[in-house]
């Protein structure tokens, strides 16, 4: 509680006992109001004050006008009949303690997700004549070796040169069992070094890495409103003058009635006092805090979980979302190809491989990196050059003078090689020298442990559809989507392909209805799908960041797991969204009808107000409540 609060509560206890102890003295006329004045203004002044300002600045019409148009005009009753002031002053005191209840929730609630998002690092350590000096990580130079203690956080992104330890990734992915790292791995700044040094050579400067990312990403989501935020703002702007003239004339319509046609006595207090009780019922605020709140602890209820979602209007159209395309590569599968064939023509099957891992040692594509891996000699002599990389299809080079060409099927049409299909499972890659057809090698990936609970996962929660679209041939990717229980399959795609045909799928999705489609990718050929599809999912770790920047969800761990538990703290934001839009309306409409036939007096007002703003606020606490598990590791 800060200091404001406090001094809040303060004012409210004092005005508590000033009450309690003024209500037994036997007072009357003049002293007594001057008495009851007293707690009423030492709780009052400042939305007295705010009402004031409202009104000098033409903006009126809010709540606390409400309360003070209804609390004075209760007290000049009081006065006016020599009747009772607590209920004026209770209305006020109640609705300070709502507004202080409010204020803590909403301020405790931020601290929970700013603690969970503690992840800006404050010092970078160099080692400088054997002398380790903290320096401010935004001057450190991409190349820079620095030294991360036990307990440090890593301020930087980088490669580990020296030493093993336990990374604490919690902030960053919401895995709360720390990682093993050795030399020669990737350590991602906002990370905690749990136990060993570490020496790491920095890869990015400071505001490429991930923890500047994260933090970007973060402080933006609270400006992209959801339709439901919208809906609120412009309904209090309509909603408030309204409720303030229907007040008005409850005032003052039904006695004129009453004399002019009926004959009988006005009533001015009774339909007065009414009249108050109606402002004080209709004052807006349980739904304009508790639905920006709600949205607020969802977004930080997914950041607990290791994903980043860019905005309120992200989370609710996820929560809408019920086709899932996937990319295949890196996204269900972890991108680890590896050689587990080679069927050479005319050729040694170590010419075979040599010639297509020169031919792709330039390319940063898992299939080239696994084509290198496999073969490890590249100092071998070999001359290559003319390397020209052909999208969707491959990658032609000149070797020691001799055109190689290492791809897929079309490549091999493109350059006139006769080739034949392969019965084995995964990725084929042809090689053709000289137009001529020289063999293939079968590359097969990985899936990812936790792809085929994501994809079930997606089902049991109701999606409608689950798409992989991927540029590997009709059978290795089958093979996968076989795996994995995926509904449709589409191969063979160039980056353009996979553009297009997520617009066919999205014209197929109902005109104008609330079904939407998610992209999940990870490469930069991705980045142009994700931009397209209504809500693009990145995986943050290894993605690149083109992709993530393009998304609109950030999958931080590159689980796909995390996705089905992305919607579901989505589509359980959106239930307590709408729960407190209807209840709040609901039974302030009840209360307002009871009120105007007068049947609810002044405390059933303080319950339609400041009662149904905190279970409000309490119900939009929960969405910061981890929605979900992952399936457990094994």
């Amino acid at each position: 509680m800060n200091w404001e609060q406090k001094q809040k509560l303060i004012r409210i206890l004092l005005a508590a006992v000033l009450l309690l102890v003024i209500s037994q003295l036997p007072l009357h006329g003049v002293p007594r109001l001057l008495a009851y004045l007293a707690p009423y203004l030492l709780v009052g002044y400042g939305v007295l004050r705010e009402a004031a300002e409202g009104l000098m600045h033409r903006e009126p019409f809010d709540e606390n006008l409400l309360m003070a148009v209804a609390t004075l005009g209760a007290l000049a009753l009081a006065i006016y009949e020599d009747g009772d002031y607590n209920e004026a002053i209770a209305v006020m005191l109640f609705y300070q303690v709502g507004e202080l209840f409010e204020s803590y929730a909403v301020g405790k609630s931020r601290r929970d997700i700013t603690s969970l998002m503690d992840i800006r690092p404050d010092y970078a350590n160099i080692e400088r004549e054997g002398r380790l000096v903290q320096v401010a990580p935004d001057a450190v130079a991409v190349g820079t070796t620095i030294v991360v203690q036990p307990g440090e956080k890593v301020p930087l992104d980088g490669v580990i040169t020296e030493g093993t330890s336990q990374l604490d990734t919690v902030a960053l992915t919401g895995e709360s069992v720390p990682r093993t790292v050795h030399a020669g791995d990737e350590a991602l700044s906002g990370c905690i070094n749990a136990s060993g040094l570490l020496r790491i050579r920095t890869t990015k400067a400071f505001g490429a890495s991930t923890a500047s990312k994260i933090l970007r990403l973060v402080e933006a989501a609270g400006s992209r409103k959801a339709q439901a935020e919208n809906f609120i703002t412009r309904f209090a702007r309509i909603y408030t003058p309204v409720v303030v003239y229907a007040a008005i004339a409850l005032a003052i319509l039904p006695p004129l009635v009453r004399m002019g046609v009926m004959g009988v006595p006005a009533e001015w207090g009774t339909w007065v006092y009414r009249a108050l009780t109606f402002l004080v019922i209709s004052c807006p605020c349980a739904l304009v805090i508790s639905i920006p709140l709600s949205f607020f602890a969802g977004l930080g209820g997914a950041s607990r979980q290791g994903v980043l979602i860019k905005g309120a209007n992200y989370l609710e159209m996820l929560a809408n979302t019920d086709t899932f395309v996937f990319d295949k590569t890196g996204t269900l599968t972890k991108g680890v190809f590896q050689v587990t064939d080679l069927h050479p023509e005319m050729i040694e099957e170590r010419e075979l491989l040599h010639l297509a891992a020169h031919v792709e040692r330039f390319s940063k594509h898992p299939i080239a990196l696994s084509l290198k891996q496999a073969f490890q000699h590249e100092d071998d002599g070999c001359e290559v050059s003319e390397v020209q990389e052909i999208a969707g299809q491959g990658v032609t080079a000149l070797v020691n003078g001799r055109r190689v060409a290492v791809g897929n099927a079309k490549l091999m049409e493109a350059v006139g090689a006769k080739w034949h299909p392969c019965e084995k499972k995964g990725t084929i890659v042809h090689v053709a020298m000289d137009g001529s057809y020289i063999g293939h090698i079968v590359i097969a990936d990985v899936v990812k442990e936790h792809a085929a609970e994501a994809i079930a996962a997606l089902h049991r929660g109701g999606a409608r559809r689950t798409v992989m679209l991927t540029g590997d041939s009709r059978e290795a990717a089958e093979d996968v989507a076989a795996q994995l229980g995926i509904d449709t399959v589409c191969s063979e795609l160039l980056p353009a392909d996979k553009v297009a045909k997520v617009e066919e799928i999205l014209a197929e999705q109902e005109a104008g209805g609330r079904h939407k489609l998610a992209f999940v990718g990870d490469g930069i050929n991705d980045a142009p799908v994700l931009a397209r599809a209504d809500v693009g999912v990145a995986m943050g770790a290894m993605g690149s960041d083109a992709a993530i920047e393009a998304a609109d969800v950030v999958l931080m761990d590159d689980d796909p797991a995390k996705l089905p538990v992305a919607r579901r703290i989505a589509r359980k934001t959106m239930r307590i969204v709408n729960q407190n839009i209807w209840g709040s309306i609901g039974i302030k409409v009840l209360v307002l009808v009871l009120s105007a036939v007068g049947l609810a007096n002044m405390w059933a007002a303080i319950f339609a107000d400041v009662g149904v703003m905190v279970i409000a606020v309490l119900n939009a606490m929960r969405a910061l409540l981890s929605s979900g598990q992952l399936p457990a590791k094994g």
